[in-house]
C-alpha cells in the first residue's frame, strides 16, 4: 500500500539571480550551490522556490524592487550527492560543467563546479566561487534536479495576496507544509508554462563582462 505525501515548500530569498544557483539552463533546473540547508532537508517532490530582492541592479543602472515576486521555482524530481552528481554531468550534462573562457554566457555558470574524479575530495573548477565558498557549498552535501520548473528571472511574477505569506522576508528559508497553502501554490503556478525560461538572469549583464578573472558572484545564505 502506498501513501501520498503532500509535498512541501522550502522558499528563500535569492539576493542574487545571476544564472548559476540556480541554474535554469539546458532543460534541467539544478540547485548545487549555495543554500546548504535546503539541499541537504529537500525531498524529491517537494518545492524550492526563489523569491525577489528588493532592490536589484538591472542593466539600466536602476534599483528595481522584486521583493513579493517569484523568480523561479522548481519541483524537485532528483536528488544527487555532489560526487554523483559530477559523475551524472560528465556523461549526460556536460553544460553543466563551468568552461570559465567561453564566449558563451550560460556555459560559464555551470554550476558543477566540484571535481570528484581524483577521488573523495574534491577539486574547485574555475567558475563563479571562490574557495572561500568551498565549505558552505559541501555542506549541502546534495545537488537538487528538476525536469519540472518556472524561471522568471529579471520578470519576476508578483505573488497574488493569497500566496504572500509564501515569502521570506529575512536570511535562511520557509519551510511551508500546510496542505490548503500548498495546493494554493501549485494550483496558482500550474497556469505558467513549466520548463520555459521567461527571462534572462538579473545580473546577466555582469556576467556577459567577466572575462577570464576570478569575479564570484554573491549568493544568498
Amino acid at each position: 500500500m502506498s501513501f501520498y505525501t503532500m509535498p512541501k515548500i522550502y522558499s528563500y530569498i535569492l539576493k542574487s539571480d545571476g544564472g548559476a544557483g540556480p541554474n535554469p539552463f539546458w532543460d534541467i533546473c539544478t540547485l548545487t550551490i549555495c543554500k546548504p540547508a535546503i539541499r541537504r532537508t529537500a525531498e524529491i517532490g517537494d518545492w524550492i522556490i526563489g523569491t525577489g530582492s528588493k532592490r536589484v541592479k538591472l542593466e539600466d543602472g536602476q534599483r528595481h524592487d522584486f521583493s513579493g515576486s517569484l523568480v523561479y521555482a522548481m519541483k524537485v524530481s532528483n536528488k544527487l550527492t555532489l560526487a554523483e552528481y559530477d559523475s551524472y554531468c560528465r556523461q549526460y550534462m556536460r553544460n553543466k560543467i563551468p568552461k570559465w573562457f567561453d564566449r558563451d554566457w550560460k556555459k560559464k555558470l555551470g554550476d558543477c563546479i566540484y571535481d570528484y574524479s581524483k577521488g573523495s575530495r574534491p577539486r574547485l573548477r574555475k567558475s563563479v566561487h571562490k574557495c572561500k565558498n568551498m565549505t558552505r557549498d559541501l555542506s549541502g552535501q546534495y545537488a537538487l534536479l528538476s525536469d519540472h520548473f518556472y524561471y522568471f528571472g529579471r520578470e519576476a511574477r508578483p505573488f497574488p495576496g493569497h500566496l504572500k505569506r509564501l515569502v521570506m522576508h529575512t536570511q535562511g528559508h520557509l519551510k511551508i507544509e500546510n496542505e490548503e497553502i500548498v495546493r494554493k501554490f501549485i494550483k496558482w503556478i500550474s497556469r505558467f508554462k513549466k520548463n520555459k525560461l521567461y527571462a534572462d538572469p538579473q545580473r546577466r549583464f555582469e556576467i556577459e563582462k567577466i572575462s577570464g578573472g576570478r569575479k564570484a558572484l554573491q549568493c544568498s545564505n
